[in-house]
């Protein structure tokens, strides 16, 4: 499918916070115009309910998501895979486009602290966005 439209996956450690903002963020801003999957190298039972808070204040509900076990096939299907402190866990692939972005974790943070990473990953979205769809931009 990503011949059609471009495919991006976000890996973090606990796939409870970061990556699911950035999911959530190129989900509803590029309405279905990217693939988008998240993981984690080692998920947590849940996400980040500090995490979902923050969302919602910005109108994404992402309280029924749940972290999801990174493959090896999610990172072969992607075009894109971006990480956020998954260290060596995540599976390298000749041709694709890595990139690691420096966030900091929001695990055991408090809503306070999540709005600034909320903001700055929906910052990098918009400009991932630019790139993938420059049409649209």
């Amino acid at each position: 499918m990503s011949e059609s439209k471009p495919s991006v996956l976000f890996v973090c450690v606990h796939n409870a916070g970061r990556s699911q903002m950035a999911a959530a963020f190129l989900t509803h801003l590029s309405q279905g115009k990217v693939e988008v999957r998240s993981a984690g190298s080692a998920p947590a039972p849940t996400v980040n309910s500090a995490v979902a808070e923050a969302m919602a204040e910005v109108g994404i509900d992402i309280s029924s998501e749940t972290p999801k076990t990174l493959t090896t096939e999610a990172v072969r299907v992607s075009d894109v895979v971006i990480t956020m402190g998954c260290g060596d866990a995540c599976p390298v692939f000749p041709g694709k486009r890595y990139l690691d972005w420096k966030l900091d974790d929001p695990a055991g943070q408090g809503v306070d602290a999540v709005r600034p990473i909320r903001d700055s990953i929906e910052h990098r979205i918009r400009l991932l966005m630019a790139e993938l769809l420059p049409s649209d931009a």
